[in-house]
């Protein structure tokens, strides 16, 4: 059966978002792809065009390091589309390389992991929330991880102890825990808002540069993603996280709805966009 869902992953060069775009399009459904480099965008849409016999996927660049892009991205997307069934949230950078170990700064002066992998999607996330509400029931999934690490609201920018893989930990709990909130806000009917951890180093360009070797494969991450953006067993599950396809707990502050609250309210400021949800 073709699905006839509209869905934008962000992120979909390379790794888990080129896998996810080219099953999601052999299925039938509209893909938007984005990236940062056009070229590499052009590969993957030309790839699943030719090799699936479908249109060519629509493309947009944006660099999630700068927000001013992000709303363009935001722009770009619903100028391109009446409806939107499913956002994925999948960019994002890892704790060392290719980025590097070392404490860096995005465009706004954020610190960049936190900037990447979580700011740019909560943005974006927001942009497109009334455009996914007039598309109900509509999905927002976040590619997460099992990484986690506690957020310090006294640092937020982590000036102080710096490591690539505290920023790392700390941008995808602030990802689950925004997920969790507004999972909150928003009726299920309307939006579901999950988040989950895809599966463990996976073969991508990012993990083996870094860690050297992989763990799980591709299709695993693929096929979990999938299920939570398509299955519709999930179409009134929200606020959760899954480990690859189970159920599971994030780390102990994404529960605690104080600190959610006051994660969201800093990250409007730093967004500088209003709250939609209110």
């Amino acid at each position: 059966m073709t699905d006839p869902r509209t869905i934008l992953i962000t992120g979909a060069t390379d790794g888990l978002g080129r896998a996810l775009a080219d099953r999601l399009a052999s299925r039938g459904a509209t893909v938007i792809l984005h990236g940062r480099d056009q070229g590499r965008l052009d590969d993957v849409a030309d790839g699943i065009r030719d090799a699936r016999g479908v249109p060519r996927p629509v493309t947009l660049r944006a660099d999630l390091a700068e927000l001013d892009q992000v709303r363009r991205l935001a722009a770009d997307v619903r100028a391109t589309t009446e409806r939107l069934d499913v956002l994925v949230s999948n960019a994002g950078i890892g704790a060392g390389m290719p980025e590097g170990r070392g404490r860096s700064t995005s465009r706004d002066g954020h610190e960049l992991r936190f900037a990447v992998n979580y700011l740019a999607g909560f943005l974006l996330t927001l942009e497109l929330l009334p455009l996914l509400r007039r598309s109900a029931p509509a999905r927002i999934v976040n590619v997460a991880s099992l990484g986690q690490y506690p957020i310090d609201f006294d640092d937020l920018m982590l000036a102080n102890g710096y490591s690539g893989g505290r920023a790392y930990g700390q941008s995808k709990l602030a990802q689950i825990m925004s997920g969790f909130e507004l999972a909150a806000r928003v009726p299920a009917r309307e939006v579901t808002v999950n988040s989950l951890h895809p599966a463990t180093y996976m073969p991508t360009k990012m993990v083996l540069r870094e860690a050297g070797h992989s763990i799980d494969s591709l299709e695993t991450g693929v096929a979990a993603t999938d299920r939570l953006v398509g299955d519709e067993s999930l179409r009134a599950t929200t606020g959760r996280f899954f480990d690859r396809t189970r159920e599971t707990r994030a780390a102990p502050q994404a529960y605690d709805a104080a600190a959610r609250t006051r994660l969201w309210n800093r990250s409007l400021g730093l967004a500088g966009h209003p709250d939609v949800t209110a």
